[in-house]
């Protein structure tokens, strides 16, 4: 198969839209289009359903693109392996970031990574879990840094690089906090029942948080009113600090010394993983070696340790 063309193909059913991923290949669209309608002759067939508004692959077309995806991440393995080897000529790094943290940390430790790799491109890429998910599986991105709990895991590779727990942030005037108190930085356990009829604001449903939360929810016997949902976590405070709603969220969002809001530990103490993914089995080079390293690093300083009772 010819590599060139296994991108123009991926390319296309991606975009959905020929003159779109032509755009991204840097072709003009009759070039492409000739490649294509040249590759459909070959082999006897037509590979794309097309109109003006979608384009999707015909079985013959999911076929060749099964097949060429296969052959795409066997070329950038073998590259990759061959780069680490001899190291020259130029070589890449793509990085899935989870939106907030993944990229704080990222700008935290590229310094290093690139001091130590500086010919190497590297490409950060903010998106979610399932967003990753997908990318790592096509090799989009190389590596995923990723946040899920175990059972939200899917074929990849897993290396954890911390845990992280999941708290209650109640406004400082609602009765619960009245005799608020931290005993030597550990948290007061809170019923969660007993905001059972407080708005609550959630991360959105299609979130890998949101899932989680939603089972803490179910345990403890109630379906939260819920007052709005959001994409981003690190908002969900403030909106806590104006008194209109409680809030689950993972800890490194709260801060536990604010005087609008008070922070709760449940008492199973619900968290998840924050961890690299990597595709199964695959060649991991020196430098996403370092980047995992340098990864469990920055969370070993900033992660708090799972409190126990």
């Amino acid at each position: 198969m010819d590599f060139r063309i296994c991108e123009y193909i991926v390319e296309i059913e991606k975009e959905e839209n020929i003159t779109k991923a032509a755009r991204n290949l840097f072709i003009s669209q009759s070039a492409l289009n000739q490649q294509l309608l040249k590759l459909e002759k070959d082999l006897g067939t037509q590979l794309f359903f097309r109109s003006r508004t979608d384009w999707h692959p015909t079985e013959a077309g999911k076929i060749y693109l099964e097949g060429a995806k296969k052959a795409l991440l066997i070329k950038r393995e073998t590259y990759k392996k061959i780069h680490d080897i001899a190291h020259t000529g130029e070589s890449d790094l793509k990085i899935g970031l989870t939106t907030g943290r993944g990229i704080h940390m990222f700008t935290s430790i590229y310094p290093d990574l690139h001091s130590k790799f500086p010919d190497l491109i590297i490409t950060p890429i903010e998106m979610g879990l399932f967003k990753q998910t997908e990318a790592l599986a096509s090799g989009e991105i190389d590596i995923g840094f990723v946040t899920l709990r175990d059972d939200q895991r899917g074929n990849f590779d897993y290396t954890l690089v911390g845990k992280e727990e999941m708290i209650v942030l109640v406004p400082a005037m609602h009765p619960m906090c009245g005799d608020y108190s931290m005993d030597n930085g550990q948290l007061p356990i809170i019923n969660l029942k007993s905001l059972e009829f407080e708005p609550f604001t959630l991360m959105s449903s299609k979130s890998s948080n949101r899932q989680i939360v939603d089972d803490i929810f179910s345990r403890n016997g109630f379906i939260p009113t819920i007052l709005m949902e959001t994409n981003n976590t690190a908002s969900i405070p403030s909106l806590v600090e104006t008194s209109l709603c409680c809030a689950i969220i993972p800890r490194y969002y709260a801060d536990t010394q604010s005087e609008k809001y008070r922070c709760f530990a449940l008492p199973s103490h619900p968290s998840w993983d924050l961890c690299v993914a990597t595709r199964k089995g695959s060649y991991l080079t020196d430098a996403e070696k370092e980047f995992i390293k340098l990864a469990k690093e920055y969370w070993l300083r900033h992660l708090i340790p799972v409190q126990t009772n």
